[in-house]
């Protein structure tokens, strides 16, 4: 079994810069590693190994020609059990497209996903609580990576990656 996840890889100088800041506001909880940030379109949990070759061919059956974008991650949030995020006072459409189609062609393909509604966040912490803050979060990238990670021993692994925004 792997547990797998989709998501957006944050690029490791704006992870950096997201590193530094959070230290600056000396958040509680367990901070969740630099080169571990990114944001989540689908988690799948653990999933056969066997089902590793289906899972990669789904992203090139979706429109990612379209899908390249700039993500602004401007506001601090923490819900209730515990999760620091960062998360985009308004979220991209072609980000919001993104996670429908993928989660909508997951869900064809069989895989059972969190019943939850979609809301992009980027996790700074776990067992955290709200925080007051020195400085303001304004964080941003060109979106132009989509991601299949393996979660491993605390470490995210790139299993494949697709570009978005290329024809």
């Amino acid at each position: 079994m792997l547990r797998l996840f989709f998501a957006l890889p944050c690029p490791s100088g704006i992870a950096a810069q997201i590193d530094a800041w959070r230290q600056d506001q000396h958040f509680a909880g367990r901070p969740v590693p630099t080169a571990n940030l990114h944001v989540t379109l689908a988690f799948l949990g653990q999933v056969p190994e066997s089902r590793l070759q289906q899972l990669q061919r789904v992203p090139p059956r979706l429109a990612l020609a379209d899908l390249a974008f700039d993500l602004h991650l401007d506001r601090l949030d923490c819900w209730p059990e515990g999760l620091l995020h960062l998360a985009p006072s308004q979220p991209p459409q072609a980000l919001l497209k993104l996670a429908s189609a993928l989660q909508q062609q997951l869900q064809l393909d069989g895989l059972s996903l969190e019943p939850r509604p979609y809301r992009p966040h980027l996790t700074l912490a776990h067992d955290s609580r709200p925080a007051e803050l020195r400085t303001p979060p304004s964080f941003a990238w060109h979106v132009d990576q989509l991601h299949l990670y393996q979660s491993a021993g605390g470490q995210y692994l790139s299993l494949q990656r697709w570009p978005l925004g290329q024809p």
